[in-house]
């Protein structure tokens, strides 16, 4: 039967995550990948969710075993609470936080909740491919906003946002990842936080902050969420998860912010799965009230501070010194390089992959098509020390290669 005709507009206007496409390199046991975001499985903390799901099964066998309510489990949503006030000075209530299946579903039912299709999405350049896959889905488009080392750059905000005005467009919202951003790295000063908040407040913009990292800082002091900083305001939307601080498999995370937004992200996961997994949710639960989270959190530090090291002291090295620019990340999964003009890191990466090596070319990262082609993101919380500095410098051997040969044809 030929399915064709029955496809969806929205199913036609789908394309697969070059990411997930680009993981099944890794398949082979040969490639040194640097392509996927993946925590490093030394980091899982297997004794202590071990021992979490035991109390589980002797204290909470019949509610763990049973359909939770769509919002989650009170347990749960009454620990992210207390440890988003006690980690980050977040002023959350549990009836305002709603327990996902990952991240990903929260962007999700954002788009399910907040955009018809041609409505506005403002975000950085680059930013979170995932993002841009799950508002896609709804039609969005994108005003792009370009970032320097340091994130997302203020006034090029405020000039977008008066620009679209000019035009009689209102955004629905401003998504953001400002602490150890994917793709990028970078992390976004307190200061200039505050001024993205004023600018919010001026334009009257809602702001989605996505923090997967935020607790994953290797160096430097805490910068403040800016749910945080927004003191009594509710413009602020914030997306946690535990892939990053427990384990990814578990698939959960949350949403916290304005309560009639969260009600109409509640609403709309009704339709969806009805409710989050519940025995996981009161894993999750345990380990939070109990500690463990925190307690193992350095120890997630301790080992992606050191594969961040091997992999800039790797880049220092054997990269290219003139034309080639990386991020040193303070925290997170990724640091990110920009090649010179004229340099394709999606045809480049056909020959590092025969070479056994795989990283992300940085085009998919960014709104605009026409943008990103000269740059990649690489993942060092993965791959063993030692590959790391393998694999960086057969990188680094394709990269001058390419380059020579773009000398010699300019």
């Amino acid at each position: 039967m030929d399915l064709t005709p029955l496809w969806s507009a929205r199913a036609n206007a789908m394309k697969a995550s070059e990411i997930r496409e680009l993981l099944k390199l890794t398949e082979n046991p040969e490639v040194i990948s640097f392509a996927g975001g993946l925590p490093n499985p030394q980091s899982f903390p297997v004794e202590e969710v071990h021992e979490a799901t035991q109390r589980v099964f002797r204290d909470h066998a019949q509610r763990a075993f049973q359909y939770s309510t769509t919002e989650g489990v009170s347990e749960l949503r009454e620990s992210v609470a207390d440890y988003l006030h006690a980690s980050q000075a977040m002023d959350v209530h549990p009836d305002d936080v709603l327990i996902t299946n990952g991240s990903q579903q929260g962007l999700d039912l954002l788009g399910r909740t907040l955009l018809d299709a041609g409505d506005t999405v403002v975000t950085s350049n680059p930013t979170y491919l995932g993002a841009l896959q799950a508002l896609s889905y709804y039609g969005a488009k994108y005003a792009g906003v370009d970032s320097d080392g340091d994130g997302l750059l203020p006034d090029a905000l405020d000039d977008t946002l008066k620009g679209l005005a000019a035009r009689g467009v209102r955004p629905k919202f401003l998504y953001a990842v400002p602490t150890f951003q994917n793709p990028s790295g970078t992390c976004i000063p307190e200061a200039r936080r505050r001024r993205i908040l004023d600018i919010a407040h001026e334009h009257d913009l809602l702001i989605v902050e996505d923090d997967p990292y935020g607790r994953l800082r290797f160096d430097g002091d805490p910068v403040p969420t800016l749910h945080s900083l927004d003191k009594g305001g509710d413009r602020v939307l914030y997306l946690g998860t535990f892939s990053k601080i427990l384990v990814p498999g578990f698939r959960l995370a949350w949403t916290a912010g304005p309560s009639e937004l969260v009600r109409k992200m509640v609403v709309s996961k009704q339709s969806i799965d009805l409710c989050t997994n519940a025995f996981t949710q009161f894993i999750a639960a345990d380990m939070l009230q109990n500690g463990i989270i925190e307690k193992h959190l350095p120890e997630i530090i301790r080992l992606y501070k050191g594969k961040r090291d091997v992999m800039l002291g790797a880049m220092d090295e054997h990269f290219p010194k003139e034309g080639v620019h990386w991020t040193r990340s303070r925290g997170g999964m990724f640091t990110w390089a920009e090649m010179p003009d004229g340099v394709n890191t999606v045809e480049m990466l056909e020959e590092t992959v025969r070479r056994n090596v795989a990283y992300v070319p940085g085009k998919p990262f960014f709104p605009d098509p026409e943008q990103g082609f000269n740059t990649m993101r690489l993942n060092f919380t993965h791959a063993s020390d030692d590959n790391i500095k393998v694999g960086i410098e057969r990188l680094a051997g394709v990269m001058v290669e390419t380059m020579e040969r773009q000398k010699a044809l300019a």
